[in-house]
């Protein structure tokens, strides 16, 4: 059994979601948990968890987002001996780990569709096979998935099952960001100081009036995480001074550059790619305006008399004697704009996909699935 984990927070937002979570906690029931990263979703799966009957057994948490597609499968229902390159024995998945217990499946919207139909067999039937494997096993698991992906449009762009999301979406518990929750602030950074205090073994001063209310006013875009990680930052690098409005500042005003274009060790190659995407968008304008220069052109060469053909004009194609007015498919399509704005990132970045796709501001599954589409990994 796991340590009961506790939803800190007195805010009305943070209590009507406790009032749910318990509430849900002692029936079977699964639960679709959204939010922003960083808000705590994993701790409100295991506040779920450690309230229900299933308690005293395995509460197992993956990261779907982590663990890469071909490999996903293999860890959550088991594989045989020989299943695939490097299975040396068979092995039990996480599912079979998690019998009589919870699996909570983070970042949820990341699982492959081929994934996505496996996990929805055993949402209706507890049923499952190991890879490699005809037999059929089966597991009595309770299943918690989160994700900061807004579903719906996940489904509406076929990334995701549309009967899965239904499946999943039984009861939704979405975690308010920290930025609306107030006087919570105030008591995470005092538990964090506590439990920091402790690993540590140093002692913390504390905030002055006003950095505290420096602490209330702040955005928080990296949510409860954010602050958890700051206040260790803080009672290392301070040494348990007080701190004050200027220290304060001075680690709210680092971690904002570190996330700034400024102090982006890749710089020079997200400039370059914007340059280029920048450049293909114009380009499609520009082609737009030379199609109608064209046909007003053609235009006004109808109502003229005939005489000797003159020359085009510099730039501009020749005019089609035939008066055949310019198709639109001319125009690259924003398909085709896409497709030359990741051939030509993906050649700025010398074929390195991770970085292509944070450049792009995509995800790597995303942009796999756009190569293949596109044909650009041949």
């Amino acid at each position: 059994m796991i340590d009961a984990p506790e939803i800190l927070g007195t805010s009305p937002a943070i209590e009507q979601l406790k009032h749910l979570a318990l509430q849900v906690a002692g029936t079977e029931v699964t639960v679709l948990i959204t939010g922003e990263t960083g808000t705590g979703k994993e701790v409100m799966a295991r506040f779920i968890h450690t309230r229900s009957p299933r308690a005293r057994n395995n509460f197992i948490a993956v990261n779907c987002g982590a663990i890469p597609a071909g490999i996903l499968e293999s860890e959550l229902f088991g594989h045989e001996k020989g299943a695939f390159t490097g299975a040396l024995q068979a092995r039990k998945g996480y599912f079979e780990s998690a019998d009589k217990g919870t699996i909570f499946l983070d970042e949820i919207g990341e699982m492959p569709l081929e994934t996505q139909v496996k996990l929805l067999r055993i949402l209706e039937t507890g049923e499952f096979q190991r890879v490699g494997s005809s037999e059929t096993l089966h597991t009595d698991t309770r299943i918690i998935a989160a994700t900061n992906r807004n579903l719906q449009q996940e489904v509406v762009s076929k990334n995701f099952r549309e009967d899965l999301y239904y499946r999943l979406h039984s009861v939704e518990l979405t975690i308010p960001p920290l930025r609306e929750r107030g006087r919570d602030i105030l008591i995470l950074a005092e538990q964090f100081i506590r439990q920091f205090e402790r690993k540590h073994a140093m002692s913390f001063t504390g905030f002055s009036e006003d950095a505290t209310d420096m602490l209330l006013r702040y955005s928080w875009p990296g949510n409860v995480r954010e602050l958890r990680n700051l206040i260790e930052s803080l009672l290392i690098l301070e040494k348990g001074n007080l701190i004050t409005t200027d220290i304060l500042e001075k680690h709210l005003v680092e971690r904002s550059r570190f996330k700034s274009l400024v102090h982006d060790p890749e710089k020079s190659e997200r400039h370059e790619i914007s340059m280029i995407y920048g450049s293909l968008i114009q380009l499609h304008q520009e082609i737009s305006d030379i199609r109608d220069i064209l046909m007003q052109i053609r235009s006004d060469r109808r109502s003229e008399p005939a005489e000797e053909p003159r020359k085009a004009p510099l730039l501009l194609p020749a005019p089609n004697v035939s008066h055949t007015p310019v198709a639109t498919s001319d125009i690259p399509t924003l398909e085709e704009v896409e497709k030359q704005a990741i051939a030509s990132t993906l050649r700025a970045l010398g074929g390195n996909k991770r970085k292509t796709a944070k450049a792009l501001g995509i995800t790597e599954r995303t942009l796999y699935r756009k190569i293949n589409t596109y044909g650009l990994d041949r």
